[in-house]
């Protein structure tokens, strides 16, 4: 797989035939190899370790495979998993100065895009890049509030933004995020979309970072714009959260600070022939990462599981794709690639939740899979 690091260590799952259900795997020399054991059944057990990078360098493990063999047939018999299994799916938003706008922009359009663009011009001419070096929460932050509440532009997307407290919600159900290949999938009610290109930090139940992944954070921009209320709507729906392809594991070679300066490149191929072509920086961030850790997880809140957290986007997408002025809308069939160096390529096609698998591999049918075959 293009962008994998040969000296990395990663950490992933796949679904085989033979287990009717996940195994967890590692990547040695482009091979796949199952590190499953009774005494390890779960990612979440590894990301407990102090040191996972180490156990999964020298895990014993049994060859299943060549990667590129697996990736060709990503929903065959034998397919990649969304890279995480007990943890909770938790998301940080408007984390970039740019998106941020682009939030407020969806708010004062309710959600109809035929608004956007005008409403985009209007409140780029008053706020410009001032936001961009503005550290959350500051003395300044605060001084620009004021200033965006007397031109009438204050909105809760720049609370979150520029405020205090960072905005983090519960992305998908716990099993539920869906891997390389897969189908993600969009409400049928919404007809604004877009995908999220993110990094995702997976995080220890003590709150230590422990690796990096990649995500796509579905967005439905009309059903949320209409309401803050209705993020969970926006956000939550069969299919609408793609992780993967793998954790990489933080080592000698992949630290934190390689997260700070990741590059994440997206692309949408369409059926009609459309492509867009997309970045995000993670250097533009608005908050570090362990922040965004640290208001997540500690006294206040604890996950004995550990928790994928997606640290936001500076990907906004106002390119047209049918009607001028109305920006960009998924549509189905699309296939949408998210790459970084080091990370490997995130690869989902598109179509309705309702038409997507439904989920019922839970955390109990998990359980008794992994019970039968005498790994509890």
């Amino acid at each position: 797989m293009n962008n994998l690091d040969q000296n990395g260590t990663y950490l992933g799952r796949i679904w085989t035939a033979e287990a009717a259900g996940p195994s967890v795997v590692t990547i040695r020399a482009g091979r796949v190899f199952d590190v499953t054991s009774k005494q390890v059944p779960l990612v979440r057990d590894i990301c407990e370790m102090d040191d996972p990078a180490g156990y999964v360098s020298n895990a014993p493990g049994r060859d299943v495979g060549g990667l590129e063999q697996l990736l060709s047939a990503p929903t065959g018999n034998t397919h990649l998993l969304a890279p995480c299994d007990l943890q909770a799916v938790k998301a940080c938003g408007v984390t970039f100065a740019r998106s941020m706008v682009e939030r407020v922009i969806e708010e004062r359009a309710a959600g109809d895009p035929d608004k956007a663009e005008a409403i985009r011009n209007r409140v780029a001419s008053a706020i410009g890049d001032s936001l961009r070096n503005i550290v959350p929460g500051s003395p300044e932050a605060s001084k620009v509030k004021q200033t965006l509440i007397a031109e009438g532009l204050w909105s809760q997307y720049l609370e979150v933004g520029i405020g205090p407290d960072a905005e983090v919600f519960s992305k998908a159900q716990t099993l539920s995020s869906v891997g390389y290949g897969a189908e993600i999938g969009l409400h049928p009610s919404s007809s604004w979309n877009n995908p999220e290109p993110e990094v995702v930090l997976a995080v220890s139940s003590r709150g230590k970072i422990v690796g990096a992944g990649l995500g796509n954070d579905v967005n439905l921009r009309d059903i949320e714009g209409r309401s803050a209320l209705l993020l969970s709507k926006a956000k939550d729906n069969n299919g609408s959260c793609s992780i993967g392809p793998f954790i990489r594991l933080f080592d000698e070679g992949f630290k934190l600070d390689d997260v700070r300066v990741a590059e994440l490149a997206l692309t949408v191929e369409g059926t009609d022939g459309f492509v867009l072509r997309g970045h995000s920086s993670m250097s533009e961030i608005s908050r570090d990462p362990e922040d965004l850790v640290a208001q997540t997880i500690g006294r206040h809140h604890q996950y004995p599981d550990g928790l994928m957290l997606f640290l936001g986007t500076l990907f906004a997408p106002t390119e047209d794709r049918d009607t001028p002025g109305a920006g960009f809308t998924h549509k189905i069939g699309d296939v949408v690639t998210i790459a970084s160096e080091g990370l490997g390529e995130l690869r989902n096609t598109v179509a309705l939740s309702t038409d997507c698998p439904e989920w019922n591999f839970g955390v109990r049918a998990l359980m008794t899979n992994l019970s039968a075959r005498g790994l509890l």
